[in-house]
């Protein structure tokens, strides 16, 4: 693997360096979180990037995003990435998309979702795919995975990374394994008195047990966590444009739904649209997590349509000081 990871990792620099020329990154104007004095994390988060070989549009948009997280004078402690990165699972739009990362962002807490067209949207053989997203995985971000679910704990707070683990398109296989990992890393979470948060490429409702069938096990487990601890849920995969009512309390806690980042409108070199480029940045402080839409594309923060009000919204946090929970 060493010697692969080696071989891929030049590649990538190659394709990269050439794809970055072509593309001429524009100067982008640094930025920071509201309260740099006080923000305990801070995170940036995107999804459905649809890394395509053949689609110079989308990692245009791809790259000037990259940048743009980079701006932010307070630094950032870890990017995801929901899922869909690539269009197919293809080898070389794993060299495109991974490259690009490696390239222009600045922090090595990288933490990829697992979505649907990276393991060929319902096509295909899964393990095969699934291998090679495991691979490209450990080469570029050092993370040597056996599921397409995993935790990664940053300054004390959980990242919980969810995936399926079947050739799905718009739902969610979820082995007894995983939700019975999930119940473990939920209550390991709560010891630490800080929010837990969660990020799947589907949303929460799409998840099916390993037999198929549509199940409530999951978001009833969130909901059960969230009774008593803070827990916020990300999720991708509809593609619907980011607006104040992508952020909603149901199913008994907090889910933020991300558009497409690379939203395109048909034209062969343009962005026209300004729901192009839009992601999350999110800052935890003392009192409250913010979410703040953010249009990495073109450097600003994004607004409802037609109107100033910032898309962003505000939770306040429980009381820290709880006991561990007892996982219903």
């Amino acid at each position: 693997m060493f010697f692969k990871s080696i071989l891929l990792r030049t590649a990538a620099a190659i394709m990269t360096a050439a794809m970055l020329v072509a593309v001429g990154l524009h100067n982008v104007e640094p930025y920071d979180v509201e309260r740099p004095n006080d923000c305990a994390l801070h995170f940036s988060v995107m999804s459905d990037v649809h890394t395509e070989g053949n689609n110079y549009t989308r990692y245009k948009v791809l790259t000037h995003a990259l940048r743009d997280v980079g701006k932010n004078k307070s630094g950032s402690d870890a990017v995801v990435f929901l899922g869909d990165n690539t269009m197919n699972g293809f080898a070389g739009e794993q060299l495109l998309f991974h490259g690009a990362v490696k390239a222009l962002l600045r922090t090595d807490r990288i933490l990829p979702a697992l979505g649907n067209h990276d393991i060929g949207n319902g096509k295909g053989d899964y393990d095969e795919l699934m291998n090679r997203w495991y691979t490209y995985t450990e080469a570029f971000f050092g993370r040597h995975l056996e599921h397409p679910y995993y935790c990664e704990v940053i300054d004390g707070y959980s990242f919980i990374i969810l995936g399926t683990e079947a050739q799905t398109s718009n739902t969610m296989r979820v082995t007894d394994a995983q939700f019975t990992w999930l119940e473990e890393t939920l209550g390991k979470a709560a010891e630490s008195g800080k929010p837990a948060f969660v990020f799947l490429h589907h949303p929460t409702v799409a998840a099916e047990d390993e037999n198929g069938k549509r199940t409530d096990r999951l978001t009833d487990m969130l909901a059960a966590y969230n009774r008593e601890h803070d827990l916020f849920c990300f999720t991708g995969h509809t593609h619907q444009d980011l607006r104040l009512s992508s952020f909603r309390t149901y199913n008994g806690f907090p889910q933020a739904s991300l558009p497409c980042l690379t939203r395109l409108t048909g034209e062969k070199d343009n962005v026209t649209t300004d729901d192009t480029g839009i992601g999350l940045e999110v800052e935890v402080y003392a009192d409250e997590v913010v979410l703040r839409g953010r249009d990495f594309y073109r450097g600003r923060w994004k607004n409802e349509p037609d109107s100033e009000t910032p898309c962003a919204v505000r939770y306040a946090l429980k009381d820290s000081a709880q006991p561990a929970p007892g996982m219903e």
